[in-house]
């Protein structure tokens, strides 16, 4: 039982690392001319756009620069600790 949720709570952990890692380069990808529509461009849009609208609605850019993707990926590192420590409370529930 203990090994089937400690596994489970690394497989979302490694989900959300992931994540930042696509969030990060999607954002990189602005620093390129065309590099959007390409089709690791298109994908990364894909996959990301859905998540980091909703910041970009909340989060004005300042000064021309946006900083939604850094709260975005922010939200998603506070998601990472809450995930810890909700399988921390469940590891001392079992045992």
């Amino acid at each position: 039982m203990l090994t089937v949720v400690s596994t489970i709570f690394y497989i979302l952990n490694r989900l959300i690392d992931l994540y930042m890692f696509v969030l990060v380069i999607y954002v990189l990808m602005s620093w390129f001319p065309n590099a959007y529509q390409t089709k690791l461009g298109q994908l990364l849009g894909r996959l990301s756009e859905p998540y980091l609208n909703i910041f970009y609605r909340l989060i004005p850019p300042i000064a021309g620069l946006s900083f939604a993707p850094m709260v975005a990926i922010l939200v998603l590192g506070m998601a990472q600790y809450g995930l810890a420590f909700l399988a921390q409370l469940i590891f001392n529930l079992i045992l």
